[in-house]
C-alpha cells in the first residue's frame, strides 16, 4: 500500500444494529402459482446480512489476540460482505482493505469507499479458480505489505458461521414450527449458521441448499458465472454438506425473472441469491402441500438496478422469461450432467473425499433448460433423469 490506512475510531454502539430483520409472507408467482412461503428480508439489515458473520469474525478474532486493537483487516469479497467489513470495521476500530475485481459494480465500489474501506481491484480472473483465485492471489500481496494486518478468510472460518445463531433465534422466535429451509450457498455461512440451531428445535427439518450453475460447491465443474455472491469457483470448508437434503442449481435467468417478479407482485425483492432461494422455496411449497417453507433473502434490490433490473442487460444476457424454466430437471447425481439451467439433485455431494470422476463422459443439460419440461431432455447417462414437479 502507497498510503497510510486511517483507523476508524470505533463506535460499538453500531454493534445494536446488527440484524432484527423482517419476516414476510411470500405469496407472488414464481413463476407459478404457489401456498406460500416465509421469508426473512437481510436487505433490510445495517451492513446487510453479513455484519452478522463480519462482527462475529473481527471479534472472534479479538478474543484470540489475532487482530490487536486498530489492526488492520483485509479479505476477498464480491461486493456483499465488504459492506458488512466496513460496517464492522467502523464499529470496532478498523481500517479494511477489500480485494474485488472488474467486474464489481460501480455503484458497490462507490458506496464501500463511501463508508471508509479501501479497495484494490483485480482485472482477469484466474486460470483455475476464477475470480476468487485471482483475488485471492492479491489479497496474499497486500498481507506481506501490511503487517499485523488480519484475513478472516470468510470461506473457511467457523466464526463466519457463528454469526447467524441470531438469525437462525430470531426465525425460531418469529415461527412456530418450519418443515423446509431453503438456503443459498456461498461462502456456506449462513445455510450452516441457521440449519444446526433449527434442527435442535425442529429435528425434522428439511434443508434445500440452491447454487449457481457453473459453481463447484456441490460438484459440478466450474464455469464462468455472470452471477455474483452465489456459488463459488473454490470449495469453502464453511459448507457442511452432510447437512443438505438437496441441492438445486439455478441459473442466471431463473433467479432474475424471480427477483422482478418478486419486485411487481411482492414488492420485497433482492439479487441474484434472493432471486434463486424464493424460485426453490415456491416450488418446495408447492410440491410439498401443507409444509411450512422458511427462506433467507440475503440482500435488497439496491445494487442490481444496473443489471437484474435493467431491461438492457437482461436483453444482452438472454435473460428473458421464455429462456427461464418454470421447474426444475432432476438428476441422481451431481456429476452425472452438467447443469446450465434450474436443475435439482437429492443425492449431495461436493467434499473433496466425495468427489471421483464419473465413469461415463459427463454430457452438459441444454443451455437455458429450456426444452419441453412434459419430457425429460436427451443427454447420455447411465440412467434417465428423473423431472420434478
Amino acid at each position: 500500500m502507497t498510503t497510510a490506512l486511517l483507523r476508524p475510531a470505533g463506535n460499538r454502539e453500531l454493534l445494536g444494529l446488527v440484524g432484527r430483520t423482517p419476516l414476510a409472507r411470500i405469496t407472488a408467482d414464481l413463476p407459478c402459482p404457489h401456498p406460500g412461503f416465509w421469508a426473512k428480508l437481510e436487505g433490510f439489515a445495517v451492513g446487510g446480512m453479513k455484519a452478522r458473520a463480519a462482527v462475529s469474525m473481527l471479534q472472534g478474532a479479538e478474543r484470540r489476540g489475532e487482530l490487536r486493537p486498530g489492526a488492520p483487516v483485509v479479505e476477498s469479497t464480491s461486493g456483499t460482505l465488504g459492506i458488512g467489513l466496513a460496517f464492522a470495521g467502523q464499529a470496532l476500530g478498523h481500517p479494511v482493505v477489500l480485494v474485488g475485481d472488474s467486474e464489481l459494480e460501480p455503484s458497490m465500489r462507490r458506496l464501500l469507499h463511501a463508508h471508509g474501506a479501501r479497495l484494490e481491484l483485480v482485472d482477469r480472473p484466474a486460470p483455475e479458480g476464477g475470480w476468487q483465485a485471482a483475488r485471492l492471489a492479491r489479497l496474499r500481496e497486500l498481507l506481506a505489505g501490511l503487517p499485523g494486518a488480519y484475513w478472516p478468510d470468510q470461506y473457511n472460518n467457523p466464526d463466519n458461521t457463528a454469526g447467524y445463531a441470531s438469525l437462525a433465534a430470531e426465525i425460531t422466535g418469529r415461527l412456530d414450527h418450519v418443515d423446509i429451509l431453503v438456503c443459498s450457498v456461498g461462502t456456506g455461512g449462513h445455510s450452516a449458521g441457521v440449519a444446526g440451531p433449527l434442527r435442535g428445535r425442529w429435528p425434522g427439518l428439511r434443508l434445500i441448499g440452491v447454487d449457481a450453475t457453473g459453481s463447484t460447491i456441490f460438484g459440478q465443474p466450474a464455469r464462468p458465472r455472470l452471477m455474483r455472491g452465489l456459488g463459488s469457483s473454490i470449495r469453502p470448508r464453511n459448507v457442511a454438506h452432510d447437512q443438505f437434503d438437496e441441492v438445486h442449481w439455478v441459473g442466471p435467468a431463473e433467479a432474475a425473472d424471480s427477483c422482478r417478479r418478486l419486485a411487481r407482485d411482492n414488492f420485497v425483492s433482492g439479487g441474484w441469491s434472493t432471486g434463486a432461494v424464493a424460485l426453490v422455496a415456491a416450488w418446495a411449497a408447492r410440491v410439498h402441500p401443507g409444509a411450512v417453507v422458511a427462506t433467507v433473502f440475503p440482500d435488497g434490490p439496491h445494487r442490481y438496478l444496473g443489471s437484474i433490473f435493467d431491461d438492457g442487460f437482461n436483453a444482452r444476457h438472454g435473460l428473458v422469461p421464455e429462456t427461464a424454466a418454470v421447474r426444475p430437471v432432476e438428476i441422481r447425481h451431481p456429476q452425472a450432467v452438467e447443469a446450465t439451467g434450474w436443475t435439482r439433485c437429492r443425492t449431495v455431494t461436493g467434499r473433496r473425499e466425495d468427489l471421483r470422476p464419473p465413469r461415463l463422459p459427463v454430457s452438459r443439460a441444454p443451455a437455458g433448460n429450456t426444452l419441453p419440461h412434459t419430457r425429460p431432455y436427451t443427454v447420455r447417462l447411465p440412467y434417465a433423469p428423473e423431472e420434478s414437479r
